[in-house]
């Protein structure tokens, strides 16, 4: 898992056209502009959300409905057991598939992280979405954190193209 994180490359929309990249970004941007009011903060974001879920082989909504759960689209957010970042990670991960001297704040290093470790836990799960969602929550066998998750990917953040 390490390799699949180490390189930083610049984020970039996945689409069969450039017409059909603005047109995602476009959508999820106005949505998400009550979180994020910066505009090219915002863009940034939603890119490095696309490329890194591409990457990783999943649904760029689904991580988007994940963040809306984890940490409600804040970069700073600290959970009561010291999850970091937009997705939550804990501290120990970044010794695991990175550095210890990582900052999991750090949207070019949170959310490949992120993504990768919902991937991780997917592949454990061959393909079981609930299951490997409890897992990154730490909630395996409880339905309400994957329920949550996936209501939020189906209601705010489903895309049709």
């Amino acid at each position: 898992m390490q390799r699949s994180v180490s390189d930083s490359a610049a984020p970039k929309l996945f689409f069969s056209s450039e017409v059909e990249a603005q047109k995602w970004l476009d959508t999820m941007s106005e949505r998400l502009q009550k979180r994020i009011p910066d505009q090219a903060m915002r863009e940034d974001f939603l890119r490095t959300v696309h490329y890194e879920a591409t990457r990783a082989g999943l649904d760029p909504q689904l991580v988007l409905g994940l963040i809306k759960v984890e940490s409600g689209f804040k970069k700073y957010a600290v959970s009561s057991v010291g999850a970091r970042g937009f997705m939550q990670l804990m501290p120990f991960w970044a010794s695991n598939i990175g550095a210890p001297d990582h900052n999991l704040f750090h949207l070019r290093l949170n959310l490949p992280y992120g993504c990768k470790i919902l991937r991780h836990y997917l592949d454990i799960e061959h393909g079981n979405l609930y299951r490997a969602l409890g897992r990154y929550n730490v909630s395996l066998g409880q339905p309400q954190y994957p329920t949550m998750v996936v209501g939020a990917w189906r209601r705010y953040w489903s895309y049709a193209q």
